[in-house]
Order: structure tokens, then C-alpha cells, then sequence
């Protein structure tokens, strides 16, 4: 595969993010934030299925101590469940981080081999540095780990859970932290900085190489990075808004990538799903340990 190809029936995201691998469902899934929705794609047959959602849902991850996933809704970590052939998705609070910030929302996550997730918050606006990034520990203990953010965006951990990339979008830095072995981050080091020429960066993951993939907001682009912050290649995309990529596949050989159509409806394919090939193969999908 040469080329970005349009996944059939993903339909046209107002803000596709969250795109996640499930080897347990031989699944795509992904939100789309804004339009209030989830979809899972079949890598069996192909076949997509929506679901709607109360409120804006950033991620969804899944869980080995239960069925359904632990998602990031606009009033915190909920758990949720999908009903078989679509509908409304079905959600149990677990914890609102920022009852008193109404205009946040949960942007972004990711978990690591500890089973903990990590994830950050934004404001609605995208202006202001209210958004913080969090830790949400197996036993449901919540943690604060770095703050402030305009537009928190990542992670991507390393598989030995010592180190991580994450990202204001709003700052054009990518910051890489150690890991403490208590969960606390070490020092915010700036890792890769954007000069905006090429977009902001949005969503990452790593491969099994340890290259850092990084999708550009505005800028029509996925980019593999070596860990000295090298660019190594870069994937065209026909969107400009490009938000986030997942490894997917028995083999994590084949990427999938979302997309965005907020603020640039003229586009054709502006908040598709698209699929890439990425030259390389991914990390296994983890999950929440609770």
C-alpha cells in the first residue's frame, strides 16, 4: 500500500480521535469527540458500527479486569460499555477530575504495562491553560502529574513503563519524562519542537523499532521519528486535520489514522479514516488493570 486509503463506511468525523486497536474484538475503534459518537470498524469483514455518546468522548481503553473499555468523557473516567449492533453507549462514572472546570474536557490517553492510564485534560476553547495530565492507577486512585496545558495530546510510552512523550499542541513541543518508580514524572525536557510550517503536533504512538509516530494537526501528515527526534518519513494524508494513529492487525503491521473535519468542512476528506502503510510494525494494544 502505497498510498492513504479511505476506509469504507468511517464516515466523516467532525473530530475522529482516540483511534485504538482491539485484539480481542479484531477491531478499529474510534471516537469522534465532537460529533458525540464511537465507531469500530471489523477487520473480518470490514463492517463499521456507530454508537452515540451523553457527552464528548476523547478515548476509549480497554480493561483486563472486566468486559468494555474505561473511556474519557467530558466529565471524567467513566466505564462503558457498547450494546452489540450499535446505539448508545452505556456509562458509570468513576471519577470527574475537575468538577469545578465545566468547560474541560478529557482529550487524550493512553495505558501502560503497570495497567495505569494516562491522560490529559483541555479546555473546550482550546484557549487557556486549564488542561492537566493524570494517572489513574488499577485501584481507581487518581493522581495529578503535570500541569498546565492548553491542548494535552499523546501519550506514548515506552514499553517498560520508565519514560514518556507527551504534548501541549498549543506550545508546538513534544516533551519527553521519565517515569519515578513511585508514577511520578521527572522533569518536562522538551523533546521534538514544530515550527508550525508543517502543522502542530496531535496524537502519538511508538513501534516495535522505538521510532515515535506523530500525527500533524494541520498539517496533512504522519511522521516516523528515531528517538534522538530525527524525522525519518513522513505519510501524506488527503486531510489536513490529522489527529492520531493506531498499529492494528494480527501482525501490527497495518496503521490506521484519524481525522477531522471541524473548521475545514470544504475539505473532501476531511474527518475520514484512513488507512497507511506504515513499513514497520506496532506495540501490542495495553490495557487498564482494574
Amino acid at each position: 500500500m502505497s498510498d492513504a486509503v479511505i476506509v469504507s463506511g468511517s464516515g466523516r468525523s467532525v473530530l475522529g480521535e482516540g483511534v485504538t486497536w482491539s485484539a480481542r474484538d479484531n477491531a478499529v475503534y474510534w471516537v469522534d469527540i465532537l460529533g458525540l459518537g464511537i465507531r469500530r470498524l471489523l477487520l473480518d469483514d470490514g463492517r463499521v458500527t456507530h454508537w452515540t455518546t451523553p457527552e464528548r468522548t476523547g478515548w476509549l481503553i480497554e480493561r483486563t479486569g472486566g468486559d468494555g473499555f474505561i473511556a474519557g468523557l467530558q466529565s471524567g473516567f467513566h466505564e462503558l460499555t457498547l450494546p452489540q449492533d450499535g446505539g448508545t453507549a452505556v456509562v458509570t462514572r468513576i471519577i470527574d477530575p475537575e468538577p469545578d472546570l465545566a468547560d474541560n474536557r478529557m482529550n487524550d490517553a493512553a495505558a501502560d504495562c503497570h495497567g495505569r492510564i494516562w491522560a490529559g485534560t483541555m479546555p473546550v476553547s482550546c484557549e487557556g491553560e486549564t488542561g492537566t495530565f493524570y494517572r489513574l492507577d488499577p485501584d481507581r486512585t487518581l493522581t495529578t502529574v503535570d500541569a498546565p496545558y492548553t491542548i494535552a495530546n499523546g501519550p506514548a510510552i515506552a514499553p517498560d513503563g520508565t519514560w514518556l512523550f507527551h504534548t501541549d499542541t498549543a506550545l508546538n513541543t513534544i516533551f519527553r519524562f521519565d517515569i519515578r518508580d513511585d508514577g511520578s514524572l521527572g522533569q518536562r525536557v522538551p523533546h521534538i519542537v514544530f515550527d508550525g510550517s508543517a502543522g502542530h503536533p496531535d496524537g502519538m504512538t511508538l513501534d516495535a523499532d522505538g521510532c515515535l509516530w506523530v500525527a500533524h494537526w494541520g498539517g496533512s501528515r504522519v511522521t516516523r521519528f528515531d528517538l534522538t527526534g530525527q524525522a525519518m518519513r513522513h505519510i501524506p494524508l488527503p486531510a489536513s486535520q490529522i489527529t492520531r494513529m493506531a498499529f492494528a492487525g494480527a501482525d501490527l503491521d497495518r496503521m490506521f489514522v484519524t481525522s477531522a473535519a471541524d473548521g475545514v468542512d470544504h475539505e473532501t476528506h476531511a474527518g475520514a479514516l484512513f488507512e497507511v502503510d506504515p513499513g514497520c510494525k506496532g506495540l501490542p494494544t495495553l490495557a487498564f488493570g482494574g
